[in-house]
């Protein structure tokens, strides 16, 4: 679903609350239980969210299906699945060609007949699992369709307000506006048993590896701490939240959130509303704000953004490349979407069919040599596997970013220009970081010294590893 936009500006605010000791959520925090113990394949991870509908001409499970071996090629581990339930028909926005929003879900058990059958997309998981692909399933755990299965069947687990059933409620207590669904009422015990049988049975039944959980913040945090035992006492399965604001959620299911606020202020670096600056801040506020080790998601494309606010030419221009080498080397984990390793150029339409558009995969190439320097070299992994942020000072900071990671003996520096202007930069490393590195996007070695000087191109950048 469409997020809820946190202003860039807050970042600042919040980080000034958080240094002064009165963010009583980080404090609670730190008295709760150890974060989840996340899958083996976990660190190392690099996400492909998979529109099914405009992914293919025939938009189905055979369409992923076929292309499967390309995913896995481009240094994909996870592919996450948008919906694939049958979507409500009730109260759909009515406009010509409406398919209707797969965030609509008329029953958690069924099949969108448009993607195929049950037995599709057995064959689409058990082949990813055959090419080393984990599977996870979009799912959208606050709301349903008007004319869902539990609707007719269980009025009971719905929302109502003066005695009306409502449209799913924020945050705050107001209207999303998501007028195609209704909202559920998790003070109903009944519901939250079911709902956790629902999410077992595709677990059971198919074999998936986890779930990305549609605005998981709009349902009780409680509710996901009973979510965790029950399901990985089927199998340990991954849990990605789409939320940002509840640190607790790491405590309680999820071992990744939704990292909205570096989206926010990467593309203000990229239109000239921040310089790099914003990145030390962002910083600072996520490490202080999350329990230690947290993991967040980092993308400057999904089906949010692509189709309600841009493609990643009209919202970085540029600057994209940029911005998705940090993606795939800060302290966190990359997310591909569907039509990114081709240059995607359009906005798929959210509720009508419109392929995508594939040409000649030019920037495949880009994509695996950031996803194999992720898998290979331990200082990119996510979480405690990974290498601590480290920066490193230049002469132009509010131009230049520059950082290092280091684990077990294994170094990746990082040194971007995030302007629309060249620079000549010294940066100034710690010893440590001194010595011979391997160029990921050049042919060569660069000696990496004390007080060295570079000529950067506008949003140009230097990934180096000592492995």
């Amino acid at each position: 679903m469409k997020y809820l936009l946190v202003p860039t500006a807050l970042i600042i605010f919040l980080t000034g609350c958080i240094e002064k000791g009165n963010n009583s959520s980080s404090n609670v925090v730190k008295t709760m239980s150890a974060l989840p113990a996340p899958p083996s394949w976990f660190h190392q991870a690099v996400l492909y969210e998979c529109n099914i509908r405009q992914f293919s001409d025939a938009g189905n499970f055979a369409g992923v299906t076929q292309q499967l071996e390309r995913i896995k090629d481009l240094g994909v581990d996870v592919l996450w699945l948008m919906p694939i339930h049958p979507i409500g028909i009730k109260n759909r926005k009515e406009k010509a060609g409406d398919l209707g929003s797969p965030y609509s879900v008329q029953d958690y058990y069924g099949i969108n007949p448009d993607f195929g059958t049950k037995a599709d997309l057995r064959q689409l998981i058990e082949k990813s699992h055959q090419l080393g692909l984990k599977v996870i399933l979009d799912w959208v755990p606050n709301h349903t369709a008007w004319d869902s299965d539990w609707m007719n069947k269980h009025p009971e687990y719905f929302t109502k307000i003066n005695g009306n059933f409502t449209a799913p409620i924020n945050e705050n207590g107001g209207s999303t506006g998501w007028d195609d669904c209704v909202d559920l009422d998790y003070t109903n015990l009944p519901l939250r048993s079911a709902m956790i049988q629902a999410m077992s049975y595709w677990i059971k039944e198919f074999d998936i590896d986890g779930f990305r959980v549609d605005m998981a913040g709009l349902v009780p945090n409680d509710f996901w701490a009973e979510v965790r035992p029950a399901l990985d006492s089927i199998k340990p399965v991954f849990m990605l939240s789409e939320w940002q604001d509840e640190p607790a959620h790491f405590h309680s299911c999820f071992h990744m959130n939704y990292g909205w606020k570096w989206k926010d202020v990467t593309k203000d670096i990229a239109s000239g509303k921040q310089n790099a600056i914003a990145l030390d801040t962002l910083h600072r506020y996520l490490n202080q704000f999350y329990p230690e080790n947290y993991v967040q998601l980092y993308f400057t494309q999904n089906h949010d953004e692509n189709s309600w606010s841009g493609t990643e030419q009209e919202l970085y221009g540029d600057a994209a490349d940029a911005f998705n080498v940090l993606m795939f080397t800060w302290q966190g984990a990359p997310m591909l979407y569907n039509g990114q390793e081709d240059g995607l150029s359009q906005r798929l339409a959210f509720f009508k069919k419109d392929p995508i558009k594939w040409n000649n995969m030019a920037k495949t190439p880009f994509y695996q040599a950031l996803a194999e320097l992720r898998h290979n070299n331990k200082a990119l992994w996510s979480g405690s596997a990974g290498g601590k942020l480290e920066k490193i000072s230049t002469n132009h900071d509010e131009q230049v970013y520059a950082f290092t990671r280091e684990k077990d003996g294994e170094r990746v520096v990082v040194v971007i220009n995030f302007s629309k202007s060249a620079c000549e930069v010294t940066l100034s490393p710690n010893d440590a970081v001194i010595g011979s590195y391997l160029n990921l996007f050049g042919a060569s070695t660069m000696q990496f010294t004390k007080d060295m000087q570079l000529n950067l191109k506008a949003w140009e950048y230097l990934v180096l590893t000592n492995k």
